[in-house]
């Protein structure tokens, strides 16, 4: 079964055009094959990303999906894969967060399926 999670990642000021260039990159421009292989080493299934204005900044909104979450994540952390060592420099640049250092991850609070 699908696990899903979803995560709101402040952007560092000044970095949104950037962040929102390099996921552009990785969806559909010259590091989107690398991206999906990236995905598919680490078993995530469903990647998407938005970028969302508010009162305090920028952030973006991060959806994952894997059936392990986890080894997904733990993967994406620890991969000496030349993509993946530049997606955590990446995210390190854009949010501050060092992948390789772990991470808090959100509480879920709601759940509802019709």
């Amino acid at each position: 079964m699908s696990q899903t999670i979803c995560l709101a990642l402040p952007l560092l000021p000044g970095t949104t055009d950037t962040e929102r260039r390099e996921m552009s990159a990785c969806w559909r421009g010259e590091r989107a094959e690398d991206h999906r292989a990236s995905r598919a080493r680490h078993g995530i299934t469903r990647e998407a990303t938005w970028i969302q204005s508010t009162p305090a900044g920028d952030m973006s909104i991060v959806l994952l999906e894997s059936d392990d979450l986890a080894a997904s994540l733990y993967g994406v952390a620890t991969s000496t894969d030349p993509f993946d060592v530049w997606f955590r420099a990446h995210v390190q640049a854009m949010h501050g967060v060092d992948l390789t250092a772990g991470m808090n991850l959100p509480e879920q609070v709601l759940d509802h399926s019709a």
